[in-house]
């Protein structure tokens, strides 16, 4: 995937991207976490799987040093950047707050 057919969905919505890799321990715990947040905000926001190692360019232009990093983006604007295991409270509560302010 390139950055330019990976940014324009990025400008239209609300979007969780978790840039991640199977050999990646901690990346396979947040696995159904993220499965769970794709099914509680399905057509309110995207939550996207970038696989680093198939998609070395887009984590690339993001500045991913570390997985997993996810980051949440409000119409291709970055919001907020996670870095590390994360609790399924703390990603539905930034989400929830872009989500309301777009209300």
């Amino acid at each position: 995937m390139e950055i330019t057919e990976f940014e324009p969905g990025l400008q239209k919505q609300v979007a969780l991207v978790d840039f991640s890799a199977p050999w990646c321990g901690p990346c396979r715990q947040m696995a159904p976490i993220i499965k769970n947040l794709a099914d509680k905000y399905k057509g309110r926001a995207a939550i996207v799987e970038i696989n680093i190692d198939s998609q070395p360019l887009v984590a690339t232009h993001y500045m991913v040093q570390s997985i997993p990093t996810l980051i949440l983006f409000d119409h291709g604007r970055e919001i907020k950047r996670f870095v590390g295991v994360q609790s399924t409270e703390t990603l539905e509560k930034y989400v929830d707050d872009v989500l309301i302010k777009k209300s």
